[in-house]
This record gives C-alpha cells, structure tokens and sequence, in this order.
C-alpha cells in the first residue's frame, strides 16, 4: 500500500479498488475495523468454509489493507493501521490531470 505522502498511481488505486469490489471482502472490512480477530470468529461471523474465506484475506493482504500474525495454530486479521486513509485523496485524483494523462498514455 502505498504512503499517504506518496503520489495517487493508477494501479495502486485499481488494486484498491479490486480488493475492495467484493461484498464478502467489504464485510470482512467491516469486521476488522474495531480490532483484531481470529480467522475462526471470521469464518464463523459470515458463515462461510475456511477456503473461501482465505481466497478473500489473501487479496486483501496482497493490497496492503489487512494482516495476518500467527499465534501458534491460529491466525489472527487486522487491518493495516492507515490502509483506507488515502482512498478517499486517490478517488479525487482521478480528476486530476496528470493522472488523466498517465491513463491515455497507456491506452491503445
């Protein structure tokens, strides 16, 4: 994820983006946003298999907006402290100019 002093990248913010373009990925958001829990109260909380669950935690973790630590047999999620902040300045970027620009120069 990038720093919020950093400038906005278009696919840094379409990574965001797609992690965030789930309903299961934007419940497990929600679920994290008071603190830490285990993977089983998250598997347990939406109802869902083990395997299902990890496919979304892994492209949440792979964009920078949730981790992991270990804890003997279990593993317990979080979000990245600052992850979401610059969401809101990367949707406004996508006005600006030099980022209109990045994108025509990479079209067909």
């Amino acid at each position: 994820m990038r720093s919020l002093s950093a400038p906005v990248t278009l696919p840094a913010l379409a990574g965001l983006f797609h992690a965030l373009s789930d309903e299961t990925r934007l419940c497990l958001v929600a679920l994290l946003r008071d603190g830490e829990r285990c993977v089983c109260e998250l598997t347990d909380a939406l109802e869902t298999g083990q395997s299902r669950l990890s496919f979304h935690l892994r492209i949440l973790r792979e964009a920078g907006v949730v981790q992991d630590r270990r804890d003997g047999r279990w593993v317990h999620y979080s979000l990245v402290p600052g992850a979401l902040e610059g969401l809101e300045e990367g949707i406004l970027a996508l006005s600006s100019a030099s980022v209109v620009r990045a994108a025509r120069t990479r079209c067909c």
